[in-house]
């Protein structure tokens, strides 16, 4: 079912989706060439559109963050949980797998949250496809390069809705009920939710906000960049009307 779930995740979202509308529409157009051209027109401009900047950030925006975490609010939890977003897959340098660009950017804010705060970190994340287990990367990374100490670490999750269950059941023993959620800002508003329904009292600490270019040309010049998070931004749509079906 994880499989099948991440192959129907791949085609729903953009661009791939996109791209094969585009693929319809030029078949369509063999038989109906008005209609043909006009889905793929559609698709590519669709796919032109989320290559720019400002649409991306406007996307992910809709997504309504939440805001960064206030000192008064650390100081009313009891531990940090950091998401993983991702490895390196046999990272040559590295000679192992090592934690992606994602999951490297939530680690060190959940150190910085650790350093401000003094308070236990646990990190969340399994191996889906057989690879190194993600806490694993992440604990070496916070450890080794950061100084950081993590007290929990949960390697057998394989989607944000594990994070959320097998974390829980690895507080409630030491009776950590509110915590500090560490992840992208456009995650967790569809995280926050699932850690809630396992009785845990939720403060979300965001980080990788996703802030305007300074430069105009930045904003409507279309990037791979702002396409990615276009992209992240349908993913996480998807995931929150999941969500709200399976309620």
């Amino acid at each position: 079912m994880f499989l099948l779930k991440k192959i129907l995740s791949a085609l729903a979202v953009p661009p791939f989706s996109l791209i094969l509308l585009a693929l319809a529409g030029v078949l369509l157009s063999r038989r109906h060439p008005r209609s043909g051209r006009w889905l793929a027109g559609f698709a590519l401009s669709c796919l032109l559109l989320m290559s720019i900047p400002a649409v991306s950030i406007l996307l992910m925006r809709s997504l309504d963050p939440p805001p960064p975490i206030s000192a008064e609010q650390l100081r009313h939890v009891q531990a940090i949980v950091i998401l993983g977003g991702g490895l390196n897959d046999d990272a040559p340098e590295y000679g192992t797998d090592t934690v992606g660009s994602a999951t490297l950017q939530r680690l060190r804010y959940g150190a910085w949250l650790q350093k401000a705060s003094g308070l236990p970190i646990l990190v969340s994340g399994g191996a889906p496809f057989g690879s190194r287990p993600e806490a694993e990367a992440m604990k070496e990374t916070l450890e080794k390069e950061f100084g950081a100490k993590v007290r929990w670490t949960e390697t057998h999750s394989r989607d944000t809705a594990e994070n959320a269950n097998l974390s829980a059941a690895m507080l409630w023993p030491a009776k950590i009920t509110r915590i500090a959620l560490v992840s992208h800002a456009s995650h967790l508003p569809r995280a926050v939710p699932l850690f809630e329904r396992q009785g845990l009292e939720v403060v979300a600490a965001p980080t990788a906000h996703d802030t305007w270019p300074r430069s105009y040309a930045e904003r409507i010049l279309p990037s791979a960049d702002a396409l990615r998070r276009s992209s992240a931004a349908f993913r996480e749509w998807i995931g929150i009307a999941i969500q709200r079906l399976n309620k």
